[in-house]
């Protein structure tokens, strides 16, 4: 954390550890001391010496290649670089409305630089990922998934007999895990970096101040993390038929005899298959063309296939027009096309989509637009219409992953207090969905390179060509990777394999670092891994690699 000899710096320009060395050695030339230089935050800071002046640093940096603003110091009167201060009147330097991901990681970084910090937060601390998110979700896929696996292991010899799965102790167990990592994550956090946490909800006053049960509080910045929720379609029937969303699936105890699972994307194929592992009847409905939407078409029809061998039903084009209720359960009126079909079920899951928490804010009275699906509207240093009110995380419409909230938290909270030298970039953005096996991507589908103007060439190979796949007798999925054509430059990469989550950053990576797929080839890749498949998916753009001998290059 900043003392109070501290100066800082804007740098523009800088994109990665070299340029921040450069600026480094530019600054230590002006006898600057203690200097420490973030490209990610484009920002330096040193030990505050009055004999160099602003001019004087300006050239050095530019002389370096990059440019600098004027230095700004931190004293107990002047806390920041953008003159926030106690004699500004205001009971904060930085207001956080929110307490999830994206709000702590804002709290953390303002804490570092010094500033006066408090969180508002009208529930449960933590937010979505570790009360009702990743956190318990991947708690029970992992035991359903072993329980399914058990019971249909392809190896000979081994007889494995699945007992009895006693869901209310998963249950038990999972609520302890979340617990556990909601106070040591976070609310044991509010003491070790220092910052008040405020509980009730916040409504705007006007555009730097905002009510909490009653109290008025104000800032000079503000940042809102308040996420999202579960977005309800209007089927007629749904509410009287007491649906569940991905929160309230978590915690049922009982294991349900059929489950109905309206939507067909991450969410909604992650609860789908825990209940299908468990021993429930699943039907997945989905508007959609086809589940897994937004992943390669590939992609889509594999996981189709497998959730299909174990035993679900799955409607696409599909719109369900009502719903009763019966002392059996429910039944789904479904429109497929010219077909309509009944759908029995016992318990009905929603996955249509989240929608930001918004409504409670009084947005108009900070002068801050949303836009037609209620998401707060951000430019790309995530500053809303407002200027001194910045916005991060799934509230504003952006990659819903844990990771993305967090990333622009730290990146809302750099600009908001340090100026706009940050902007966003999701380049290579990887995203997994936590089905078995898991479905991973990285950076654009080939649909999306197209349309962002690349010409392509594509390559998709069967996990029936990977060692590792044939060693585990399990060779269902794929992988595609999306490269320019041309300069070879890999563009995208997706994944349908057991471990996708994990080998997917390697093409993070790759794409990222502008890496070709004949680089990515003749990199070293271990065999008998599913890492090895990146390696056989590029070198399938040039050769037949199941004419290859093991590991040829």
């Amino acid at each position: 954390m900043a003392d109070n000899n501290t100066a800082f710096v804007v740098v523009r320009g800088m994109t990665c550890q070299d340029c921040a060395d450069h600026v480094t050695h530019a600054l230590s030339g002006l006898g600057l001391t203690n200097v420490d230089v973030s490209w990610q935050d484009g920002r330096a800071s040193f030990d505050w010496n009055p004999n160099v002046s602003d001019q004087e640093l300006q050239s050095a940096v530019k002389n370096a290649g990059y440019q600098a603003g004027a230095i700004s110091q931190v004293t107990q009167q002047n806390i920041g670089p953008q003159g926030i201060s106690s004699s500004d009147a205001k009971d904060y330097d930085f207001l956080i409305i929110g307490s999830g991901s994206a709000a702590f990681s804002a709290a953390i970084k303002a804490r570092e630089l010094n500033y006066r910090v408090a969180m508002i937060e009208k529930s449960t601390i933590g937010g979505t990922c570790v009360n009702v998110g990743c956190i318990p979700s991947k708690a029970l896929l992992e035991p359903a998934a072993l329980a399914w696996h058990a019971g249909h292991q392809p190896f000979a010899g081994l007889d494995i007999t699945v007992g009895t799965t006693a869901l209310d102790k998963l249950i038990a167990q999972k609520d302890s895990l979340v617990l556990e990592l909601r106070q040591h994550k976070y609310v044991d956090l509010i003491d070790v970096y220092g910052f008040t946490l405020i509980p009730g909800s916040a409504e705007f006053v006007n555009q730097n101040t905002v009510r909490v049960e009653g109290q008025e509080i104000s800032a000079q910045k503000i940042l809102i993390a308040t996420g999202s929720s579960a977005w309800i379609p209007p089927i007629p029937g749904l509410k009287d038929a007491g649906y569940l969303t991905s929160t309230e699936a978590l915690d049922v105890t009982e294991i349900p005899k059929s489950v109905a699972v309206i939507g067909g994307n991450s969410i909604g194929l992650e609860l789908g298959q825990y209940f299908l592992h468990i021993g429930s009847k699943v039907t997945f409905v989905d508007i959609a063309e086809r589940i897994a939407p937004f992943e390669e078409p590939e992609v889509s029809l594999e996981i189709g296939k497998i959730l299909e061998s174990e035993g679900a039903s799955i409607l696409t084009n599909a719109t369900v027009e009502k719903i009763t209720t019966t002392d059996f359960g429910h039944e789904l009126y479904v429109s497929q096309n010219d077909f309509k079909t009944v759908i029995q079920a016992e318990k009905i899951i929603v996955a249509t989509g989240r929608r930001a928490n918004t409504e409670s804010l009084n947005l108009v009275a900070a002068g801050i637009e949303t836009d037609e699906r209620g998401n707060i509207v951000v430019d790309a240093h995530l500053q809303t219409t407002n200027p001194n009110i910045y916005s991060a995380g799934d509230v504003t419409g952006g990659p819903q992953f844990v990771y993305v909230a967090a990333y622009e938290g730290a990146l809302a909270a750099n600009n908001a207090l340090l100026g706009n030298s940050r902007t966003l970039d999701f380049g290579g953005l990887p995203k997994v969905t936590f089905t078995s096996p898991q479905i991973a991507s990285a950076g654009m589908t080939e649909a999306q390179a197209i349309s962002a103007g690349f010409q392509v060439v594509t390559s998709t190979l069967s996990l029936e060509a990977v060692p590792r796949a044939l060693v585990n007798h399990d060779t269902a999925g794929l992988v595609k990777l999306v490269a320019e054509s041309g300069t070879g430059r890999l563009l995208g990469a997706s994944m349908v394999s057991q471990g996708a989550g994990d080998v997917i950053q390697s093409a993070v990576i790759a794409i990222r670092h502008r890496i070709t797929a004949e680089e990515m080839a003749a990199m070293f890749h271990p065999y008998l891994t599913m890492a090895e498949s990146l390696k056989l998916a590029a070198q399938t753009f040039t050769r037949d690699v199941t004419k290859l001998s093991c590991c040829a290059s």
